[in-house]
């Protein structure tokens, strides 16, 4: 049992390592962008726009907390809202011309950053690690379906 919390504590140590880091390289990559406006944007992106309370609920955040991202989001013009088609009462908030532009820009620094960090993997090992990412994160995203 020694031997696994030792790998959990490395796990987490590592971990928090790795936030601070995205953090910090986040800020550097564009200065309109935190890596919460990158993560809010880039989700925008991947579903074709959502509601606030769907990024809320999406990342476990208070809706307060997600109405002051995308606040600055709207004042940055990256992101614009919209009358949801087919319930007029609803907006969705949507990225604009220069929200997928500046997107853009971002993801392709980070790509090229993660791509860097990576040249040394060979397929495998790539693939184990994508592989342990997914599964992290689906059981963390359970586990956060279970606490609400």
């Amino acid at each position: 049992m020694a031997e696994r919390d030792e790998s959990i504590e490395i796990i987490q140590r590592e971990m928090t390592a790795f936030a601070r880091r995205a953090r910090a390289t986040a800020a550097r990559m564009h200065p309109e962008l935190s890596l919460v406006s990158f993560t809010l944007l880039s989700h925008l992106e991947y579903q074709g726009g959502c509601r606030a309370t769907d990024l809320a609920a999406h990342y476990t955040l208070d809706k307060s907390t997600i109405s002051r991202q995308v606040g600055a989001l709207e004042k940055a013009g990256l992101v614009e809202r919209r009358l949801d088609p087919t319930d007029h009462r609803v907006h969705v908030l949507h990225l604009t011309g220069r929200g997928i532009e500046v997107l853009g820009q971002v993801t392709a620094a980070r790509r090229v950053a993660f791509r860097e960090r990576l040249a040394d993997w060979g397929g495998p090992d790539l693939e184990r690690f994508a592989e342990y990412l997914l599964r992290y994160n689906q059981a963390a995203g359970e586990s956060a379906d279970e606490i609400e």
